[in-house]
């Protein structure tokens, strides 16, 4: 184990020069120039978010990787609801689950194995495949002072998005898109991630949040869920009720079909040419944004929200008001909406929620949490009803995987800020076998249109203007 203490970070930050009067005054030109007419989307039938009318998104690619069913459709395009389901390479997620539990054995592995390559290994390709990815656990030499101790970000996901960025610069062969070549790279992320995770949080706990710094070297005959937990935790301890649970947390988020941003974003800028680290980073970025991977700190965040402002979380009351304050936008972010709850595409059922929250309540049984649990499942139970009591109108909220996926990271003891990081290093698996689909399937450059809706105009001289 490393402690290093508290580093200098290289680099001075140097305050802006631009006056923000300037800002100001230019933010509002801005602001002006840049508003389109709402009307003109419907005009020009424009898939606003690559979506059609009823919701659904624009067919734009196929895939042999995830599919996702959350609704049926009839003749007139109408959604019917019916029971999520979610399919790896044909392999419907439940099963795959089933027989890890059954089994007590680690799957994420097999997981990402089955998505890259397209089937499930055998015992002895399993070894092999992990073994691969076990030699790779070990940044390259320097890799961790140079990289990331010594430019630390408050952002853990700015980090990660860097530090893929970075890797780049390590490898003899970085700009070849031949698949053997982008099987190397996508192998070696894998084995990285977890030290580029774990150290980026040490280095941003540290010097931010002024914590002791520890560092552990990963270990090979580990599974990912267990070295992530010991390099993450002070004293590098866990059990194995607890890597077991972020084991399925990990297959759980692995993929999710070719239409999220982040597996889109890869198959587009995968299908430019570019490099696996600029792909790859590029997903990263899609995943930071809020309205994609933050949904699991959302719950976080409201559930800690929620705490502080309904002094018995036992009184179902007092709870039930809580939620009709957020439906208002009076409480919580003023958003309107129940995190946790419904989802674009399931309806009726979430399956990984189905699942995650089998082993929530284990863990939370565990741990003396089983309060907080039942809050999870009340809020579950009650978001439909109270959505119809405050709209006038019944709306099929299933429980999402983030409503329990939140409250597993708590129950592990995982900081808030590593909640999304750890959706980035599960959904890895997906985005490189997106990435190696595209460069084998897709082989055109995606290049959707706009409208340009902008009066003409004639040039006038600067001296006139």
């Amino acid at each position: 184990m490393f402690n290093f203490g508290k580093r200098i970070i290289v680099g001075i930050k140097t305050p802006s020069n631009i006056p923000k009067s300037y800002l100001s005054l230019k933010t509002a030109e801005i602001e002006k120039v840049n508003i389109i007419d709402e009307s003109l989307y419907k005009k020009y039938n424009v898939k606003r978010g690559l979506r059609n009318a009823n919701g659904t998104g624009v067919l734009v690619g196929l895939t042999n990787i995830g599919e996702i069913k959350g609704y049926e459709t009839d003749q007139e395009g109408s959604k019917i609801p019916c029971e999520g389901k979610l399919y790896y390479r044909g392999y419907e997620i439940k099963d795959l689950v089933r027989n890890y539990i059954e089994e007590d054995r680690f799957g994420f592995e097999e997981v990402t194995y089955l998505l890259i390559f397209g089937s499930l290994p055998t015992e002895k390709q399993l070894q092999a495949f992990t073994e691969y990815v076990s030699n790779q656990r070990e940044l390259p030499m320097g890799f961790s002072r140079d990289m990331i101790l010594n430019t630390p970000s408050k952002s853990i996901m700015n980090k990660l998005a860097r530090s893929v960025l970075a890797l780049y610069s390590y490898d003899e062969n970085p700009d070849s898109t031949d698949i053997e070549n982008v099987l190397r790279q996508s192998i070696s992320l894998i084995g990285y991630f977890p030290a580029l995770l774990a150290y980026s949080y040490q280095a941003k706990s540290s010097y931010f949040d002024n914590r002791t710094l520890h560092l552990r070297y990963p270990k090979a005959e580990l599974s990912t869920a267990e070295n992530i937990l010991r390099m993450l935790r002070s004293d590098g301890s866990y059990t194995d009720l607890e890597a077991k649970s972020l084991d399925l947390s990990l297959i759980l988020h692995a993929e999710h079909g070719g239409g999220n941003n982040s597996a889109f974003t890869t198959h587009l800028v995968s299908s430019s040419g570019t490099d696996t680290y600029s792909a790859i980073s590029a997903a990263i970025g899609s995943l930071k944004g809020p309205k994609h991977g933050g949904a699991n700190i959302a719950v976080i965040k409201m559930i800690k929200d929620l705490k502080e402002n309904v002094k018995d979380i036992s009184n179902r009351k007092e709870v039930d008001n809580y939620l009709i304050k957020v439906l208002k936008k009076q409480a919580n972010d003023k958003s309107g909406l129940i995190y946790g709850v419904g989802h674009a595409i399931y309806t009726l059922s979430d399956p990984r929620a189905i699942m995650l929250k089998e082993m929530a309540k284990k863990l939370a049984s565990s741990n003396g949490m089983m309060e907080d649990y039942m809050l999870h499942e009340y809020i579950e139970e009650r978001a439909s009803s109270l959505y119809e009591q405050v709209h006038g109108e019944k709306k099929t909220m299933c429980a999402n995987v983030d409503l329990y996926s939140g409250f597993v990271y708590e129950a592990l003891n995982i900081p808030e800020d590593i909640a999304t990081p750890l959706f980035a290093l599960a959904r890895l698996s997906g985005w490189t076998a997106h990435r190696i689909e595209e460069l084998a399937a897709g082989k055109k450059l995606i290049r959707p249109a706009y409208l340009s809706v902008a009066e003409k105009k004639e040039f006038v001289p600067i001296k006139k203007r």
